[in-house]
């Protein structure tokens, strides 16, 4: 169904103290899908994509993207990635169209270039009104929408992007949405980290699913689910606390 792996994941481990955040973790993801990394908080997604990236170092394992290892070929590997980090910090001084131009020029395009593909992508994420102020004065939803332009002014071949929709109206979820799926039909690769499964279910042609640092299923969303909604898969798979109503039995009380 998928081309060749586009990152390359064996026996990644990370551990802070005693808590092992990432436990001997191997995945594949094909080049040409739209990949979802879902687990519950603190399940380890934010760690991983931090060594994927190159932002964190493992304590062991290997990362490869299309052939090139992210540890001993770090520039080969992040010259064919654009990252959406968790937290990310920008130079909000700059006006978003500032951003973005430098953004272009940092992975090597020339000023030019880079200054008509940051009108287009400001027009199709519509910040076109906002392209000559600061960042600093974003919104949320901005400032995350002008963080995945950043991520994708150079046109990279792999995606790699946490939480892309979250404080993100529906309009403009919509235009993501369709950006990265033009961006899949045109031979690239998406992984991004959702808490919200119905979004995955709907945007994603396969999804792991990670808990406590190891991954527990991954491969073509209709084998995950196995006849099941993710949501109903992805709580099989973790398990559901079940809440003790009693224990909550003052809500609603009148004083």
């Amino acid at each position: 169904m998928f081309g060749q792996p586009a990152l390359q994941i064996a026996h990644l481990h990370k551990s802070f103290g005693a808590k092992h955040a990432v436990n001997d973790l191997t995945m594949n993801v094909p080049s040409g899908c739209m990949f979802g990394f879902v687990g519950p908080n603190g399940a380890g997604k934010t760690t991983t994509l931090s060594m994927v990236t190159g932002l964190l170092r493992p304590d062991y394992g290997t990362v490869s993207v299309l052939g090139h290892d992210v540890w001993s070929d770090p520039a080969g590997a992040k010259a064919l990635m654009g990252v959406l980090p968790d937290g990310l910090r920008m130079f909000d001084r700059l006006s978003g169209r500032e951003m973005l131009v430098l953004s272009g020029e940092m992975h090597g395009l020339g000023t030019g270039i880079a200054a008509e593909r940051a009108d287009s992508i400001l027009a199709a994420l519509d910040l076109s009104a906002d392209a000559n102020t600061m960042v600093a004065d974003y919104s949320a939803g901005m400032t995350k929408k002008i963080g995945l332009a950043c991520a994708l002014i150079h046109s990279p071949r792999l995606l790699l992007l946490d939480e892309p929709f979250e404080a993100v109206d529906p309009v403009s979820g919509q235009s993501i949405r369709k950006i990265l799926r033009d961006f899949v039909n045109s031979g690239g690769t998406v992984v991004m980290s959702s808490h919200v499964m119905e979004l995955v279910e709907t945007l994603c042609d396969a999804v792991g699913v990670i808990a406590e640092g190891r991954l527990l299923a991954a491969g073509p969303l209709d084998v995950v689910r196995q006849g099941m909604s993710l949501q109903q898969r992805f709580i099989s798979l973790v398990g559901g606390r079940v809440v003790d109503e009693s224990s909550l039995s003052w809500l609603g009380q009148a004083r």
